[in-house]
Order: structure tokens, then sequence, then C-alpha cells
């Protein structure tokens, strides 16, 4: 049996203040159900926390629209750590979250409305559509673009992360890496030069080689409807010399901090890793519990040592209130959830504090 993968489950961000990030995220982009809240201890990312457990507390945040989640994360053993350099484009891991809009000169327009730091004007990308990039209050850049399918109903134009923005120091390389292993075969363009749909952006200045990868196959299995399609923009700086995003730190830190996807069939997908070359560096070995949602989780790491991680689910909750939760243990995981299942989700939706 093959693995499958469902899309982008989410996106991993390290934040002083978990609370104040989900209250921003939920005003601004509309992630606005938590599929979980846990506080507990890392005990299984010892390769990438000094090889020491750590305290950590986590909000898992989804948009009814579709699209991927954020695990908003937080160290509450340790101060979590800033670069210690100005991040550019071309820098290795993931520089930017792409979120998908139904209206991305709407959405220009709200979060203007919001006061939102805006880094770039509506402009058109290399794709021919409307894009511009944004930054949270901690320093963290997104790109909304435009979206391509939908779920169910959100309270922003936005829905959730269908993308990222990684830096690489060897494109054929990467591009063979998201191709084999997460099915990214679709070059949509390849284009080097200096850019100016990115002006504003710290880096943008340097000439710069972009290819945009998408998925010709569908993605499959329980969750695939929600978290839809998605895309990987690579990025190479010839005449840079790239710093790895995450260096001297910890996972956890500050920043974007992985990229997760839901897949079935972790044995099979676990073979195909080690048979290209990039076997699990953490493997939780059958299940972990976080509290209300319990899975198998592993890491691999990109050519240039981005943190990939794969989550196959075996729990969630879907409607809290009644303690209603789901075993995908006991269906068949390769099969997309009834629509009307998933949109009992947004029962635990939490409505957004006024803006100040």
């Amino acid at each position: 049996m093959k693995y499958s993968i469902a899309g982008i489950q989410q996106i991993g961000i390290g934040i002083p203040k978990v609370q104040e990030a989900f209250v921003w995220y939920n005003q601004n982009f509309g992630m606005d159900i938590p599929i979980f809240e846990e506080a507990a201890e890392a005990n299984l990312m010892l390769p990438y926390t000094g090889g020491m457990p750590h305290k950590r507390h986590a909000i898992l945040a989804i948009n009814m629209k579709g699209g991927g989640g954020f695990e908003i994360w937080q160290y509450t053993s340790r101060i979590p750590q800033p670069a210690a350099f100005k991040l550019m484009l071309g820098d290795l891991g993931i520089f930017c979250t792409k979120m998908k809009s139904s209206d991305v000169g709407g959405s220009y327009e709200f979060l203007k409305s919001k006061k939102v730091n805006l880094l770039t004007p509506l402009v058109k990308g290399p794709d021919g559509n409307d894009t511009f990039f944004l930054s949270d209050p901690y320093g963290n850049i997104f790109q909304i673009v435009k979206g391509s399918d939908w779920f169910g109903n959100g309270k922003q134009l936005t829905g959730g992360p269908s993308g990222c923005i990684m830096g690489v120091t060897d494109m054929d390389k990467s591009k063979k890496f998201y191709s084999e292993i997460l099915g990214y075969d679709t070059v949509v363009y390849d284009q080097s030069g200096v850019f100016n749909d990115l002006q504003g952006i710290p880096g943008a200045e340097k000439e710069m080689r972009r290819v945009l990868l998408r998925h010709s196959q569908p993605r499959s299995g329980a969750f695939s409807r929600l978290l839809g399609s998605s895309e990987i923009e690579l990025v190479q700086v010839p005449d840079k010399a790239p710093r790895k995003i995450l260096e001297n730190r910890f996972w956890g830190d500050l920043g974007f901090i992985h990229l997760c996807f839901d897949i079935n069939n972790m044995k099979a997908l676990q073979e195909k890793c080690n048979a290209t070359g990039h076997p699990f560096t953490v493997d939780s070995s059958n299940s972990f519990d976080m509290g209300e949602a319990a899975g198998h989780f592993s890491y691999i790491e990109d050519p240039d040592g981005a943190l990939i991680e794969f989550v196959e689910t075996h729990k969630i909750p879907v409607l809290k209130k009644i303690g209603w939760y789901l075993d995908l243990t006991k269906r068949d995981a390769s099969k997309a959830l009834p629509d009307w299942m998933l949109k009992t989700l947004k029962l635990n939706r939490v409505k957004p504090p006024s803006a100040a």
C-alpha cells in the first residue's frame, strides 16, 4: 500500500505570546477554530532542542474556508530566541507562508483598514495573479495569493495556509525532493531576475531564481477536502551566501519552525524517505497524545535542513462541548471525510475580541 498526502496540515510558528498571537491570527486571517490547545513538555524533539526536553504551550487553529492550520507554539521553560541576523530572501528554511484568499484585492483593503504592516502594494506576481506581502506583529512574513479551492464559510476573505516560500542552495536538488516525496511535480513558473512583486521584502533587490511548484494529482485522505491544494515556491539567490533561518537556534524559537503534512500510511512514507536519502530524524513510534488530539508524527529535513513534519492523525475533537471525538483508526483513512462531519468543527469557533 502506498502513502497518501491529504495536504498541508499546518505551519508551525514560534511565538513569544501564544494567546496574543491566536487573537491576532483570528482577527486578521480568520484562524478562529482551535483544534487543540495544550501545555506540555516536548520530549521527542531532542535533536532540535539542544538534547533537552522543553515545556511549551501550543494551539492548533484552522479556518473553515479551508487550507492548512497554524500550530502557534510558545516555549514556557525558556525564552524563545529570535534570529541573530536579519532574514533575507534566499535564507534557508521557511521564509514566508502563503495564505489563500477568495479576493486578494479585498484582503488588501481589509488588512490595510486594520493597520496591518503591509510590506508591498497590491501587484501582479509572476503567475499573473494579484498578490501582496505583510508582516505580523512578530516579524513573520505572509504572502496573500489567489485561492483555487474552498471548503466552507469563514469570517475573512482569507483561508488557511496554502504553501510556503523556501530558500534553497541547489534548485534542482530541492525540486527533486519536493516532487518525489511531497508530490509537487508541476512547474508553474521558473524565472530569474529582480522581481517587482517582491520589492519591500528584505533581500528583494538581488537577482534570484524563483520556481513555483504545484501538485498535478489531487490530494487524498480524510482531511483532503478541508486542507485543499497547495504550492511550494523555491528561491535561490546566486550571489548570496545563505544562512539557515534557525541557525544556532532551537526548533520552536521565533519564526516559522516547520511545514507539516497530513498523511496516511506512515510506514510506506518512511520507506520512501529512506530510499530517497531523507530518513526520519524524529519518529513518535506509533502514537502521541496531545490531550484533545492524537496521532503518529515524524520529521525529515529537506536538502537544506528545513524541517518537514508528517502527521498520521488518529483522533481529533469534532464537537468538544459534548465530547465528540473522531477516531480515525476505525475508518478508511484514505477516503475523504464527509463534508458535513468536518463542518461541525465550526461549532468550536472562537469569536475574536474587538480590535483595539
